[in-house]
């Protein structure tokens, strides 16, 4: 069953953010994940406060998920996302 990564970001520090920005792409591919959207227009309809970013991350299921985020190569530029912005992340199971 799929699942996916999701997180709700507001970049503090746009230049100090980049270079996660351009890595984060080659971890995805490495562990079998995709962009469902990055950061596109979000129109709030419900609830407080608006979304600033929102990432949707697609993967095969729950542990490929964790496989990801706790990979080598993601932990080595996670800090670059933590350091220059504020959110928060979690990953919720589809529906098979």
């Amino acid at each position: 069953m799929p699942a996916y990564f999701v997180a709700e970001v507001e970049i503090t520090n746009p230049d100090g953010f980049q270079p996660y920005g351009a890595a984060v792409g080659a971890t995805l591919e490495q562990y079998g994940g995709r962009y469902l959207t990055r950061g596109g227009p979000a129109e709030l309809i419900e609830g407080r406060p608006e979304p600033k970013r929102v990432v949707i991350l697609e993967f095969a299921d729950k542990a490929a998920v964790k496989r990801w985020y706790e990979s080598p190569e993601y932990q080595k530029i996670l800090p670059l996302r933590l350091n220059n912005s504020t959110g928060r992340a979690l990953i919720v199971e589809g529906v098979g």
